[in-house]
């Protein structure tokens, strides 16, 4: 545990890209070697940044409810590790926040995803943490997610949880329908394993 604590340190005083952050820097991330599930996201939003507590906003409140799982399980570093592609919020866009800023992932994710060795499971949420994560940088989020069945059950790529992905989950019902019963089954499954290795 020294190692990942003096790394952690490491992180959250990392300044690297603080000239392009309008809020400047506070990175948010959550990472145990215990951990059995990954949750590989985007970026934190404006809220996220104000409190330092990943996804404390409406898109954790349905990434909550689309696992199956209460705030207590979900905030519990040794069962669930959170690893945005950037660290720290980017300020907001035209339609949105700003993407990930792209000195973050060089700087600290292979070392960081290096200290988790017991994962079970992996969750790719949104664009850019599907572009790292997976081989084909072509295919689009509802590509990624509607092939779900290809990297079952070590790893799913998940739309973002946004409540501005409204109208994507209203083009897209089979996701609700079809793809969370599965996910939520191997949540509880990973987790019953991570409870009884305690």
């Amino acid at each position: 545990m020294s190692d990942i604590a003096s790394l952690l340190t490491e992180v959250r005083a990392c300044h690297i890209c603080a000239e392009f952050l309008p809020c400047g820097p506070r990175p948010v991330v959550q990472i145990h070697p215990s951990a059995r599930i990954l949750i590989a996201s985007q970026a934190p939003g404006r809220k996220v940044h104000e409190t330092g507590i990943p996804f404390n906003d409406p898109s954790g409140e349905r990434l909550r409810s689309w696992l199956g799982i209460s705030a207590d399980v979900f905030y519990d570093e040794k069962q669930i590790a959170i690893l945005p592609m950037g660290f720290c919020y980017p300020g907001a866009g035209k339609s949105g926040d700003l993407p990930p800023r792209p000195e973050c992932s060089p700087a600290w994710r292979e070392t960081l995803l290096s200290h988790l060795k017991n994962l079970q499971l992996t969750l790719v949420i949104g664009q850019y943490a599907q572009a790292y994560h997976f081989a084909d940088k072509k295919m689009t989020v509802t590509e990624h997610v509607g092939n779900w069945r290809k990297t079952w059950p070590h790893t799913i790529a998940l739309p973002h949880p946004s409540p501005r992905n409204y109208h994507w989950l209203q083009r897209n019902p089979w996701f609700e329908q079809c793809v969370l019963p599965m996910l939520q089954q191997r949540v509880a499954e990973v987790l019953t394993t991570t409870d009884t290795a305690k």
